[in-house]
């Protein structure tokens, strides 16, 4: 199984584990400490030790055994062997179970993140993904960075096409009172939390058009249906809404082609975001902000990493596999989207009833 890194000069300097050479493809060391049997799967545990119902283990960099995140119990109805998968924001947490249950359905995966430390070990995870599973390639990249992005789209065209994009890479910064936040600061937020997802989609879906068959899928949130529910989250909601009106919209455009966009929102989710607000002051975050994510990690209710990527590919590789334009929320969904009309005859309808038309 391939398993290697495409890299740049800064994530030499950053790391240890990449050499001096130029960039190209390198072979992780296998990890050492607290091996699994082979086969073996443990309860999954959030941070604060609660156990969630039904859940499996999700690979941690030590394991060289990858529990199964594929969903367990669904109608698969889609198969990935000779596809290739690109995910963003693949380095840890939910983008990293995504990658690994892509490969797990045979997809050749490309994962990006900012960190090759952390993407060495997404690589591994796929790695020790079983029998049959795809292949892995990493490009380290900041997406916010238009010159770093374009590597990223290169290594994934240079592979043919990209038959699935998952965006999933994301910021909750800045945080704090409207008026406190700076316009390059938001400008920051919507490069990585929209403009990113909208290049790279632009990017790939010539070839998915050419191929007649393709898959975007791009993580949003709930604070996109409830903006006002997340005071102090300002930038976070406005990029999160613009996202699914994107989403949305390309849905739209495309539909009737066999390429399909829609949203995910993942629900809360034990992730490093999640941790990080909860280590935030909250002077500078809000009070009423920082008790609430508090209070729902004290509370262990938050999902697992590798439950949330289950409940996406549950849609993304069953039944729900050829609508557009849904919105699907963790296991569930809050619009079903379409199942593929005609995308002319959609543009057509719309214009004549009016729907849609922007206010200005």
């Amino acid at each position: 199984m391939l398993i290697g890194f495409v890299i740049g000069d800064a994530d030499r300097r950053r790391h240890h584990l990449i050499s001096a050479a130029p960039a190209s493809v390198l072979t992780p060391q296998p990890a050492t400490r607290n091996l699994l049997p082979a086969g073996k799967t443990l309860p999954t545990r959030n941070a604060n030790g609660k156990t969630g119902p039904g859940q499996q283990l999700c690979l941690l960099p030590e394991q060289r055994v990858a529990a199964d995140v594929r969903p367990k119990g669904a109608s698969v109805t889609d198969t990935l062997t000779g596809r290739t998968a690109l995910v963003t924001g693949a380095g840890r947490g939910i983008g990293r179970a995504i990658a690994v249950g892509l490969a797990q359905a045979g997809a050749d995966v490309l994962v990006t993140a900012r960190s090759a430390g952390e993407l060495a070990e997404t690589v591994a995870a796929i790695g020790a993904a079983g029998k049959g599973a795809g292949h892995a390639l990493a490009v380290a990249a900041d997406l916010a960075a238009d010159r770093q992005r374009q590597r990223v789209i290169q290594a994934g065209l240079a592979r043919g096409r990209v038959d699935v994009l998952v965006n999933n890479a994301a910021t909750v910064e800045p945080l704090g009172a409207s008026a406190s936040i700076g316009a390059g600061d938001l400008r920051q937020a919507f490069e990585l939390n929209v403009i990113a997802p909208a290049a790279l989609a632009a990017a790939v879906v010539p070839g998915m058009l050419a191929a007649g068959w393709g898959r975007i899928v791009n993580v949003s949130s709930g604070i996109a249906a409830n903006p006002g529910s997340m005071i102090g989250g300002n930038a976070y909601a406005a990029t999160k809404a613009a996202l699914e009106a994107h989403s949305r919209n390309l849905a739209a455009e495309l539909a009737g082609s066999g390429v399909t966009v829609n949203v995910y929102r993942p629900g809360g989710v034990d992730t490093a975001m999640q941790a990080w607000i909860r280590s935030q002051d909250p002077a500078r975050i809000g009070a009423a902000l920082h008790e609430r994510f508090q209070r729902s990690y004290a509370e262990g209710s938050l999902l697992t990493p590798g439950a949330s990527a289950a409940a996406l590919l549950g849609h993304l590789l069953g039944p729900d596999s050829a609508r557009t334009g849904a919105i699907w929320d963790g296991a569930g969904t809050v619009s079903a989207g379409d199942d593929g009309a005609p995308g002319p005859a959609r543009r057509a309808a719309a214009a004549g009833s009016g729907a849609g038309r922007p206010d200005r």
